[in-house]
């Protein structure tokens, strides 16, 4: 989408190879899984009350952007990127940032990275034994509240809706004015009108 990329030292950028296996649900669920995942570890090491889940799969300290997650396929694997503040929050001209040094917390990026990959093979345990069912409710206990004021923008433009959570398949539910909801399956949210490219 033409963005710079910044990964200032001491923070993680992780890539993990994902061999889908039988038994196992729809391969796009795991963005949700490893949102959980590295909420779960981050949570351990400061008041997850700090932290939120954000449509699909990034995690926010204090209300600002604390990480990045893409999946991709290539072939028959998944390849599972990561990208985490740990000791420094890039600038980035549309959002707020934050790091876990920004609250004290003073994280090797090595170590946690091996952390972060036990988080993801429990949190995948769960999907592969009950299902995206309870990654989507333990997902939605961790988001945003229902009701909350969101902006989307995507391949549709500009939504402005509330958020009423997610459906089976992980799409996000909006709901605008009108009685009208808004299936969203790819595209940026925030929390705050977005720039208008207009000025």
């Amino acid at each position: 989408m033409g963005r710079a990329w910044r990964m200032p030292e001491g923070n993680l950028a992780m890539s993990g190879l994902i061999r889908p296996q039988p038994g196992e649900g729809n391969p796009a669920e795991l963005g949700f899984v490893a949102a959980l995942a590295l909420h779960d570890l981050a949570g351990s090491l400061l008041d997850p009350a700090l932290l939120q889940l954000k449509w699909p799969n990034d995690v926010l300290l204090a209300g600002a952007k604390m990480s990045g997650i893409l999946l991709e396929r290539e072939g028959d694997v998944l390849i599972l990127g990561v990208g985490v503040n740990l000791a420094e929050a890039p600038m980035l001209p549309d959002r707020p940032t934050a790091a876990l040094a920004d609250f004290g917390v003073a994280a090797d990026a090595a170590a946690f990275g091996e952390r972060l990959a036990e988080s993801f093979a429990k949190r995948r345990a769960q999907w592969r034994g009950e299902g995206f069912e309870a990654i989507r409710t333990d997902w939605l206990a961790r988001a945003h509240a229902v009701g909350t004021a969101l902006w989307a923008t995507g391949p549709e433009g500009r939504i402005e809706g509330r958020f009423a959570g997610i459906a089976a398949d992980g799409a996000l539910l909006l709901d605008a004015a009108g009685g009208r909801r808004h299936v969203i399956h790819a595209g940026d949210i925030w929390g705050a009108p977005p720039p208008r490219e207009d000025g």
